[in-house]
């Protein structure tokens, strides 16, 4: 048993192994209500040995937290600014340079009126699936659900997402947003 489980079951949290993790994927990181999410994310990654980035605001990465956040897997993104961000990491995964990315579609630990689509959009444009990673502290298990095939309608998968993180339990549920789409 790796160290990080050890430390996962000191605090009486369990790793769910039931769902492999695709050789390639886009990971949703939800729900994200609690600073205490991180840290539960990577002890989970070190101890089912993912090899998987995962994106953050920009901010995470100034000062001396930089380096370990990027040694931790972490790809910047500052979202004042327009570009291209979910193309550069679709042709990431697509060429092999990374095999796995994950996102947290609420964007913040606050609550949302809605889900940022970014993960969406990038699990379509690297043609792969997106697996449903979870950290439910009623039950205090962390781990990677099923996978989503992108179908392409986006509205009928939230729907299926919803179903999913329908029966997962947020740390602060008052802070956990709707799994919809953004009106136009």
């Amino acid at each position: 048993m790796r160290i990080s489980e050890s430390i996962l079951k000191l605090f009486g949290w369990s790793v769910d192994r039931s769902h492999p993790l695709p050789s390639r994927s886009v990971v949703i990181g939800a729900p994200h209500t609690s600073n205490w999410d991180f840290p539960l994310a990577i002890l989970y990654m070190w101890a089912v040995d993912l090899d998987v980035h995962w994106v953050g605001k920009h901010t995470l990465f100034k000062g001396p937290m930089g380096p370990i956040m990027r040694k931790l897997g972490g790809v910047p993104v500052d979202r004042r600014v327009r570009g291209n961000f979910i193309g550069a990491m679709a042709e990431k995964i697509r060429s092999g340079e990374i095999s796995s990315v994950c996102m947290a579609p609420e964007g913040t630990r606050s609550r949302t009126h809605a889900w940022k689509t970014g993960f969406y959009h990038l699990a379509v444009q690297a043609g792969v699936p997106v697996a449903l990673g979870y950290m439910d502290y009623r039950k205090k298990v962390v781990g990677i659900g099923p996978t989503l095939e992108p179908t392409g309608d986006i509205e009928r998968d939230m729907e299926a997402l919803r179903d999913f993180y329908g029966t997962i339990t947020p740390r602060f549920p008052e802070k956990y947003g709707e799994i919809r789409v953004h009106s136009k």
